[in-house]
């Protein structure tokens, strides 16, 4: 259960960062992703869950 709240923390400083560093980026990014069709959102948001599935694989293998 620790793990999942540290990994909670870190998602959190990672998307702060983004609006606090770099907000008209975020918001670039917002609309380019909004124009993007559904399945390609998909597509990525998958990708993303496999490549962090493995790096957990990895590292608490």
């Amino acid at each position: 259960m620790q793990d999942l709240l540290v990994a909670l923390g870190l998602v959190l400083v990672i998307e702060g960062l983004v609006w606090a560093v770099a907000p008209d980026t975020g918001r670039r990014l917002l609309e380019l992703a909004s124009q993007t069709p559904k399945s390609s959102l998909q597509m990525a948001g998958w990708a993303a869950v496999v490549v962090g599935v493995g790096i957990v694989w990895l590292l608490r293998g």
